[in-house]
Parts: structure tokens; sequence; C-alpha cells
């Protein structure tokens, strides 16, 4: 079994506001977040619509991905009773600041603002929050896709349960922007009608969403000398990758379960037998929720059908390298209040996709133990295990 790892302090923004209450109103309702964005011109694309923050126009200006880390980071130090000068690791999951780069190629107006261009470094990103966080510790980016920020976690794990740090802060963010709005745009990979239905036999793609997010870990003994309340235990961590397709998963979701196997080994349960609820990747694609139904299928001999699996993509949108950070958020919440999160577009049973996705509305669970599991294009998957303290 590994070493205890706590959670101590977090801080979280989606499209629902700032904080975990946004995230109960929302998320734990079962109420979606998309609408048509308006933060650039959506029509020369298949659809307008995104889970992004109701800012106005110039949202990402205003709430500009250094600035989101960096209220997100503060929160969680803040919650965890940290101060500056902490020596802890920040380690970030972030591509950058893609809408500095669009700016940048679009500047025609003399020199381009090649310091805003900057944002779009992740190093630097991770770099920035550091300094806002005044922390001692080394700084490095996670850059692999949808599981960056879980394996910027896994990391921190790694790190604690190893001894080679006490305390590591571990965040991720990701805002709506044209960029990639574009690149999944012409992918065929955004639904059309405003709606993301994961693992239901009518899904026709995802929607992005805006999302950042930080967790403060630490041993359980550095946690008990300061006298820090853990708000939830992480106890097994895995990362597998398949290497089947550029962008598909492995039909049978090996990849997934291999990681899961792994997280769940290490948290000194085999076969998942005490795991009541999983936080799932459900990116509501044709490929993804079959084969990452299969995967749980595998990774949960004797009982998957027994386990309730929801996708909070499907309120939230798909966050991308803040997938991971966010969804553990969400996952903890699950654990700490006994109430599992919906998939809220869920309405058309499939036969590839066959265990309790507990559709439509929330329900309360008696929940000790949860699995939060992600994946990313060229068949990388991560996979964490929560518990109660």
């Amino acid at each position: 079994m590994s070493a205890d790892v706590q959670v101590t302090g977090f801080g979280v923004r989606t499209a629902f506001g700032p904080g975990a209450e946004a995230l109960r109103r929302g998320v734990f309702s079962g109420v979606p977040a998309f609408a048509p964005t308006t933060r650039f011109d959506t029509a020369p694309y298949r659809t307008p619509m995104a889970a992004a923050a109701p800012d106005g126009p110039d949202a990402v200006e205003d709430w500009a991905l250094r600035h989101a880390l960096a209220q997100c980071g503060t929160e969680a130090f803040d919650m965890a009773g940290l101060g500056p000068g902490t020596e802890a690791p920040v380690l970030l999951g972030v591509a950058g600041d893609c809408t500095s780069v669009t700016r940048y190629w679009r500047s025609d107006a003399g020199a381009p603002d090649t310091r805003r261009a900057a944002d779009a470094v992740p190093a630097r990103l991770a770099e920035l929050l550091a300094e806002r966080l005044k922390s001692t510790g080394p700084r490095l980016a996670f850059t692999n896709a949808c599981v960056a920020s879980a394996a910027a976690i896994i990391h921190a794990c790694r790190l604690i349960a190893s001894g080679r740090a006490e305390v590591a802060v571990c965040a991720g963010g990701y805002l709506v922007e044209e960029e990639t709005f574009g690149k999944f745009d012409s992918g065929r990979a955004l639904s059309r009608d405003g709606r993301v239905r994961p693992f239901s036999a009518n899904r026709t793609g995802l929607l992005l969403g805006d999302g950042v997010a930080a967790v403060v870990l630490e041993s359980a003994e550095h946690a008990r000398r300061r006298g820090a309340r853990p708000l939830a235990a992480v106890t097994g961590w895995g990362a597998a990758t398949d290497a089947h397709h550029i962008a598909q998963p492995h039909p049978e979701g090996i990849g997934l379960t291999r990681a899961a196997r792994q997280a769940l080994r290490l948290a000194g349960d085999q076969d998942g037998d005490a795991v009541g609820y999983v936080n799932a990747h459900g990116t509501g694609t044709k490929y993804n929720d079959g084969a990452e139904t299969r995967g749980l299928r595998a990774a949960f001999p004797r009982r998957a059908e027994a386990i309730p699996v929801s996708s909070t993509k499907s309120t939230t949108g798909h966050l991308l390298e803040a997938a991971g950070v966010v969804e553990f958020v969400i996952t903890m919440l699950a654990v700490m209040d006994g109430v599992l999160p919906p998939t809220a577009g869920y309405d058309r049973p499939d036969p590839e996709c066959d265990l309790d996705y507990v559709p439509g509305r929330p329900r309360p669970a008696d929940l000790r133990r949860a699995l939060t599991i992600n994946a990313a294009f060229g068949g990388a998957n991560t996979a964490l295990v929560l518990e109660r303290p």
C-alpha cells in the first residue's frame, strides 16, 4: 500500500463560477453550462457552443489563464494554511495561453506584445504560479494533453511517497479560445446541437469548457505536524499508455485498464472491491465511451455493473489539460459530500456502454473510496484513487 498522501487545500473555477459551491450548483445538480460563446466569432464553425464563463466578449483577456491559476493556487494555499516561502514543488498541467498565440499572429499594428505571447509557454506559467505563491520548490510543466494535470498530481504523489517532498502544489488550466476550438471543430469532434451525451447511444461529440484548479498535497505526517485538516487521501495512482493511435483509444481500453489496476493495487484493492464510484473520462465521442466501458469492465472484473460511473464533462465540457485536476476536485467533493454527480446528457442506452452511468440526476451514496480516470491523444491514461481521510 502507498504512503498516505493527503489533500489539504484546493481552489477551482469553471464556467459555473469559482469555488466548490458553484460545482455543487452546476455539476452536482446535473445542469450543463453550455451556451453560445461570444469570446470570438463562431460563424466559421459548425457550432457556437462551449461551457465558457459568461464574462463578455473579452473574457479570456479579463480572466487570463495566468490570473486564474494564481487565484486558484492562492485559494488552495490559504485553505491548506500555507504561507510564503513554503518549500513545495509547483507542478502544472497546461498547454499555455493559446489566446496570446492567436493575438500574436493576428497583430498588424506594429510590433506584437511579446510579453503576453510569453504566456503561451507552459513553463512560463509554472514560473508565474510559483512566484505568486512565493514557493521555493522546483517548478515543472506537464503538456501531455488531457492527462496533463492528472500526471502532475501523480508526480507529486510519487515525490511525497518517496520522501523527496513533503508538500506539493498541483494545478492545471484551460480557457476556451479560438485556436483549440477551431482544431476540434475541423476534426468534427464537437457536438453540433449543444449537448454532450457521454455513454448514450445518440452521443455526437464533445464541447470545450473553462476549467482551472489547484490542489495542495502533502504527507500525512507533515499535515499532522502542522495541524492541517485533511480533506481526502490519495491512496493510489497509475499511468499507462496503449500507443494504439494518435487520437483514438485502444478499442478495448487496455491503457485505461492498466492505469486503473496500478492505482488500485497501490491502494491495496487489486480488484476494486471497495470502490464506490468512478469519475470517467467520458468525452461523449463515438470511440472513447465504448472503449472506456470495456476498459472499466477489465479493471473491475468482479463487480463492474455494481459501480456507479459518471462523466462530469456532460456539464463542464472537456477541460483538456485541466480535466484531470478539476475532475479530481469533483471526485473529492463526491467523497466528502456523499453525493454522486450525474451524467447529465445521458438519455438513450447503448449496448456497448452497459454500466451504471448515474443518468440525469445526482445520487446520494455512502462513498468511502472513488477512482478518477483520464485519457489523452497518443494513448496516455491516468488513474487516481481518493478516499475519506
